[in-house]
C-alpha cells in the first residue's frame, strides 16, 4: 500500500506559516479581484433599535478540557470585541470576521485556547475566538442578513453541556482561509455591538428602524444513530420560521441544517433516550 503523500503545510511549524501566509494573500486577491466592500467605521453610539440580542456563557466544563484554556479564550475573546463592537455595516457592505479582527498573535497578547483542526481538538494561539463567530452568527439567523460565508463543524466534538441553541448552528473559523462573513442586502444599516463580563458574552445587532416579522430557530429530528461500521453519528434537522409581528402568523419555515455528523467523543456521554436503532 502506498504512503499517502504529506501536505506542505506539515513539514513543520515554518511549512505551517507558509501555508497560512499563501492562503490569506490567495483570499485577498479574490476579495480585490470581486470589489468586496467590507464594513470598517465602528460608532459606540447605539443605533435605535434592537433587531436581535442574545448571551452565551464564557466558562464551560468540557470533558477532558483543561478549564485555563477556557479562562485564556476569555482574555482572546476580550481583545477580539474591542475590533467588532460598534462595527456599522451599511448597506451593500459585507461584514468579515478576519478583516476586523487580523491574525490572532501572540504579540498582539492573544493567548493558547482550545482550537480544532480537522476535526482534532488542540492548542492555539487565539484558541475560542469561535465563540465570538457563532454569537454572531447565531444572532444573524435572526435577521434578514444574508451569510455569505460560513464552514459547519463537520463532526460532535463535544456531548452537550447546557446547549441552549440548536446544534451545528455554529461556524468554524481560520485565519484567513476560513472567514465569517455576512452582507447588509437590507435598505438601513445595521450595528453589531459585542460585550463581556466575567460569566457571559453578549451581543446585539442593531438597527436605524425596526424588524416587522420575528425569527425562530427550531431543531427536529434529533437523534443518534449508530450504522453499519458501528460508528455513530448525530442527526437533526434545524429550521429558520419567519412569524409576522403583528398576526402571528407564519410566513415561512425553511430548512437551513441538515445535521449528520460523527460522534468524536465517548459514546458512553450518548442521553440513551436519545439513540435510535
Amino acid at each position: 500500500m502506498r504512503k499517502k503523500r504529506k501536505l506542505f503545510c506539515e513539514y513543520g511549524p515554518l511549512a505551517y506559516k507558509i501555508s497560512l501566509y499563501k492562503e490569506a494573500l490567495k483570499k485577498d486577491l479574490m476579495d480585490f479581484k470581486n470589489k468586496k466592500k467590507f464594513a470598517k467605521h465602528i460608532s459606540k453610539d447605539n443605533l435605535e433599535y434592537i433587531w436581535k440580542g442574545d448571551t452565551k456563557v464564557l466558562l464551560r466544563k468540557l470533558p477532558g478540557i483543561d478549564m485555563q484554556l477556557q479562562k485564556n479564550k476569555v482574555v482572546n475573546l476580550r481583545l477580539a470585541s474591542k475590533k467588532i463592537d460598534g462595527i456599522i455595516v451599511n448597506p451593500g457592505e459585507e461584514f468579515s470576521f478576519w478583516n476586523l479582527v487580523g491574525n490572532a498573535t501572540k504579540r498582539k497578547g492573544y493567548l493558547e485556547g482550545l482550537v480544532i483542526s480537522n476535526s482534532k481538538m488542540k492548542t492555539g494561539i487565539g484558541g475560542g475566538l469561535c465563540q465570538m463567530a457563532n454569537m454572531i452568527h447565531w444572532l444573524v439567523l435572526h435577521t434578514p442578513l444574508k451569510v455569505t460565508e460560513l464552514h459547519h463543524h463537520s463532526d460532535a466534538l463535544f456531548p452537550d453541556v447546557k446547549r441552549r441553541v440548536p446544534f451545528g448552528t455554529g461556524t468554524s473559523i481560520s485565519y484567513k482561509a476560513l472567514d465569517y462573513r455576512f452582507k447588509n442586502t437590507t435598505e438601513n444599516p445595521i450595528q453589531i455591538r459585542v460585550w463581556l463580563d466575567d460569566t457571559f458574552l453578549y451581543g446585539e445587532i442593531r438597527s436605524t428602524v425596526p424588524l416587522n416579522v420575528k425569527y425562530k430557530i427550531v431543531e427536529e429530528d434529533n437523534h443518534y444513530a449508530k450504522d453499519k461500521d458501528g460508528i455513530f453519528y448525530r442527526n437533526s434537522k434545524v429550521y429558520r420560521i419567519i412569524n409576522d409581528k403583528t398576526t402571528k402568523q407564519e410566513i415561512k419555515k425553511e430548512l437551513i441544517l441538515n445535521n449528520h455528523s460523527k460522534v468524536m467523543y465517548d459514546y458512553n456521554l450518548i442521553p440513551k433516550e436519545q439513540i435510535k436503532e
